[in-house]
């Protein structure tokens, strides 16, 4: 009997310490839903960050064609048109609803190390432009602790599962629970899909990404819709109004199926007498988000260029030069260039630039004084090797 009474003393000393261990394991292996189903008491966040031609874009959140699990999912419409005059459209997934950081809402997530997501596009080849987890808002009243993106993503038609990797990051209030962008280059005809079990967990194996340099080639347009495509062609400037942008051309294109298209009129629509156009990351970056890519592997720029009759003057192709909190490392130029009517391939030179930092990653300006009657120009295969 005393003995009995050892084992149980013994037994109820050892139950706390358990209790503990097996506390601090679902504390470790808890999740923390954006979405499962629609009306699910799990679901965190709203849906209500619309941006860039919001009208472009329709939801469904309670979609039941084909969900990766449960009864529904959500499905988006992008259609391209353009309708706010951006080229791009995106939604971030808010708490409470429409907070950009003027409110206090956001929640404590530390503890979590990854965000994943299913995805599928409704005929494959969607492409996603980036995903996103905290908005870059450090200029807000309660701005996000930690912001990071992940893309380009190209979808297939079956449901595939894609992870964000948070490990290290500040999760102590994430306001902007999840969100996605795309653009009308990446997706001309626009696009359909979907997202399912999108969510917050702990991978006890997961390490912290550093900055990774790019692999070369690195692509700025290699074809319409494709998914090695970087940068936004965004910051418009000058005479903005005089250009036309067609990056889905297909006259003539030197490879693949399309070639972009730049018409510049000339009229001087907003009286500089000049125009141009970046290429940005994200859209409309002038050095207020850190986005920058690590492209020190380059040596180079190539692109190849046409005019339309030849003799249009470009001022000059520039890489990099963008100023502000965050600023390109470096900036290289090639220019004047006169162009042919034929295709002609043209290269920035980069050996000796640092380019660990790029935001602006190709650059074109051209004048009205040597382009009185405006000029149209097409570009194709713009990469750094």
């Amino acid at each position: 009997m005393k003995k009995l009474v050892v084992i149980l003393a013994v037994m109820a000393l050892a139950m706390p310490v358990f209790a503990l261990a097996e506390e601090k394991a679902a504390e470790e292996n808890k999740e923390f839903v954006v979405y499962s189903d629609k009306n699910s008491r799990n679901n965190h966040y709203i849906p209500s960050g619309w941006l860039g031609d919001y009208s472009d874009i329709r939801m469904n959140d309670q979609s039941a064609d084909n969900p990766k699990s449960g009864t529904t999912c959500i499905q988006f419409v992008y259609s391209a048109k353009k309708s706010q005059g951006l080229g791009w459209a995106g939604v971030y997934w808010q708490s409470p609803a429409n907070n950009w950081g003027n409110r206090k809402g956001g929640f404590d997530l530390n503890g979590m190390n990854k965000l994943t997501f299913w995805a599928r596009g409704a005929k494959g080849g969607e492409v996603l432009q980036k995903v996103m987890v905290g908005m870059n808002n450090k200029d807000k009243t309660y701005p996000d602790s930690a912001s990071v993106e992940m893309g380009p993503i190209e979808l297939t038609d079956a449901w595939k599962e894609y992870t964000v990797n948070l490990a290290g990051r500040d999760l102590s209030y994430i306001n902007g629970g999840f969100g996605w962008a795309t653009n009308s280059d990446l997706n001309p005809e626009g696009a359909t899909f979907y997202f399912d079990d999108v969510k917050f967990s702990y991978d006890p194996g997961l390490k912290p990404e550093g900055k990774k340099q790019e692999a070369m080639p690195f692509y700025i347009y290699s074809d319409r819709s494709s998914a090695k495509n970087h940068f936004i062609p965004s910051g418009w400037m000058g005479d903005y109004g005089d250009l036309k942008y067609d990056g889905a051309s297909k006259e003539d294109p030197y490879l693949g199926d399309t070639c972009i298209k730049i018409v510049y009129s000339g009229r001087a629509a907003q009286g500089a007498q000049w125009a141009g156009m970046q290429w940005q990351n994200p859209a409309n970056n002038w050095g207020s988000v850190d986005a920058g890519f690590d492209l020190s592997k380059a040596s180079k720029l190539t692109f190849w260029a046409r005019g339309a009759k030849g003799g249009e003057r470009i001022e000059e192709f520039k890489i990099g030069g963008i100023m502000g909190e965050f600023s390109d490392a470096d900036s290289a130029v090639v220019g004047p260039v006169i162009l042919d009517k034929e295709w002609k391939q043209y290269t920035v030179d980069l050996k000796g630039k640092d380019m660990s930092y790029i935001i602006g990653g190709f650059c074109w300006s051209a004048n009205v004084d040597n382009n009185p009657e405006g000029a149209t120009f097409y570009l194709d295969e713009i990469k750094y090797e």
